[in-house]
């Protein structure tokens, strides 16, 4: 005997069978009619959406560790969607994308997600056009918007109307960009346009076991005959470390509170400042932590060279220490994030000495240009922390570009027009310094520590300033290696051993001497006394008064800014 399959269903038998009344509470109940019968028609078209899908559709996507879009709105807000645009055709038209307007910790934010478990969450013209409608709400609504993605890309069958359809919503999507910021988190495989799309939002989140990119190995292999896995081709680790994903999170879950959060650093538009946050944590509250760090490091035996971690230094300067950090996995010998100061938010740009002593390379001066850029259209102000023996030269990085990615990250640092704040912790060498937020390219204040090192060039500038005892101490030398070898010579010793024996005396007393002179130049020019007679430094700030200095000063500022959307000329290289 055939065993009958059993199909998998949502509905409880145990549970008495669900009756949706359309009359008035306590109302009479009277003849139904074609009024009734067209209420009907009309709750089942609400529901549709959420309840015409198989169950074995959902447990597919279950079972790959993925939400549907509904459970993924659930997990951004409690409160129900008012979901926008509500369209299913004949042939599933639009019905893979969900467009709606959630209510997020009291904010309205525009959001679309693709529903998998129909069509793939494929894109036909259907809903290209209703994700434009929702990209134009946002900016007319100046409201910002939450992406998530999980699509097959376009859907074959409906020709180049899936093309047109993302080619609308590309259009609109570049037309709020600098309105509103977005934010895009990226489940599921997506290729093509699915990639593209997102990537021109604001900011990228990406969880483990999921790809995107240009196309899928697949067409590698057929085109290039190379094999490789998705995780290798477009998996979080690539992308973080591009930067193309802005964070790698572990899963839908945590990409999702992630989004949130970051979504409480960001204003609703270009023309507002971020939402402000009430704090406890006193704003002269002092720093005495960061005076350990610096004493520990500096008291080493490496002294002034050693490196260390600037995050310590944010996190002491933020409100009870919490900061966003931005494409962590990239480029870390800077560290960009967001932090409250005082309750207000301020974006924080800082060289990170613990990674190649804090030098700027090609992929840290484009991951400072984009942060810098984004603070500047969304009016967040900026913290800059200064610590670089200056830009990485080599063969490479000029083949790499250098000088356009730091002419990229100058341009956005002049452009800058909210109030913006320059601390120098230690190094501010030679291009980086003249590059990097001081007075001349337009910066409110500069600061220094009194570990400051401002100067043209590092210890080898003690090269062209001591030239002149240098060649005298190296001609002494060789002096000194000449009557070495004749003294030991007349003493008996063999040649070879009494050069090498001279030259080794010589060498010791060369590195000597010159070690005296590498510390007077430090004492004499490595410091922030000329700056500050200059001008180019305001003032010298303790260690410990850092939140209470920096706090004060940017409250200062912030009174006497407002917020606006840019106006001005629109530079060519962004």
């Amino acid at each position: 005997m055939a065993v009958k399959a059993i199909k998998p269903t949502l509905t409880n038998p145990l549970d008495p069978p669900e009756k949706v009344e359309f009359n008035i509470p306590n109302e009479i109940s009277r003849a139904t009619g074609a009024y009734e019968e067209v209420m009907k028609e009309g709750y089942d078209l609400i529901q549709r959406p959420v309840r015409s899908v198989a169950i074995d559709q959902i447990e597919k996507q279950h079972a790959k560790k993925r939400m549907t879009v509904w459970e993924r709105m659930r997990v951004l807000t409690d409160k129900p969607p008012n979901v926008l645009y509500q369209n299913w055709g004949k042939n599933l038209d639009g019905a893979s994308l969900v467009t709606a307007v959630l209510n997020i910790d009291g904010r309205d934010v525009a959001c679309y997600g693709h529903d998998f478990t129909v069509r793939a969450g494929s894109m036909d013209a259907t809903n290209g056009n209703k994700l434009a409608r929702l990209f134009r709400l946002a900016g007319e609504k100046g409201i910002p918007l939450i992406g998530m993605n999980d699509s097959a890309g376009a859907y074959v069958p409906a020709g180049v109307g899936g093309l047109d359809g993302y080619a609308e919503a590309f259009t609109a999507l570049r037309k709020i960009s600098g309105v509103v910021p977005s934010i895009m988190c990226m489940f599921g495989f997506n290729a093509g346009g699915g990639s593209y799309l997102p990537r021109q939002g604001s900011f990228v989140i990406q969880p483990n076991d999921t790809f995107f990119g240009l196309t899928g190995p697949g067409v590698v292999k057929s085109v290039l005959g190379e094999d490789i896995s998705p995780e290798d081709l477009g998996g979080p680790k690539v992308h973080g470390a591009s930067g193309v994903a802005d964070l790698t999170v572990m899963d839908e879950l945590a990409a999702l509170r992630q989004a949130v959060r970051l979504l409480g650093y960001i204003p609703d538009n270009n023309s507002v400042s971020a939402p402000f946050q009430q704090t406890s944590d006193p704003i002269d509250r002092k720093t005495w932590e960061i005076n350990t760090l610096l004493k520990k490091a500096f008291n080493s035996p490496t002294g002034f060279n050693t490196p260390f971690d600037v995050s310590i230094i944010i996190q002491q300067v933020c409100d009870h220490g919490d900061y966003f950090e931005l494409q962590p996995e990239r480029a870390k010998e800077v560290v960009t994030a967001f932090g409250r100061l005082g309750g207000h938010v301020v974006g924080f740009v800082a060289n990170n000495s613990a990674v190649g002593s804090g030098q700027i390379d090609c992929d840290t001066a484009l991951k400072i240009a984009r942060f810098v850029r984004f603070c500047n259209v969304y009016n967040i102000p900026i913290i800059f922390m200064e610590d670089t023996t200056g830009f990485l030269p080599g063969r490479e990085q000029e083949a790499r570009g250098i000088v356009q990615a730091g002419r990229s990250m100058l341009d956005a640092i002049v452009d800058v027009r909210t109030p913006r704040i320059l601390l120098i912790l230690r190094n501010a060498f030679g291009g980086a310094y003249a590059s990097y937020n001081n007075y001349p390219t337009g910066a409110d204040l500069v600061l220094a520590l009194p570990t400051t090192r401002l100067a043209v060039m590092g210890p080898a500038g003690k090269e062209f300033v001591y030239k002149d005892e240098l060649r005298k101490l190296r001609a002494a030398a060789a002096e000194m290696v000449k009557k070495g070898i004749q003294q030991r010579t007349a003493a008996g010793m063999d040649g070879e051993d009494a050069k090498r024996d001279a030259e080794k005396e010589a060498g010791d007393w060369l590195k000597l001497e010159e070690a005296q002179l590498g510390k007077r130049y430090e004492k004499e020019l490595m410091n922030p006394k000329e700056g500050l007679s200059l001008g180019s430094i305001s003032s010298i700030v303790m260690p410990t008064d850092l939140r209470k200095v920096l706090g004060e000063n940017m409250q200062f500022l912030l009174r006497h800014y407002k917020p606006c959307p840019m106006g001005g000329p629109q530079r060519e290289f962004h």
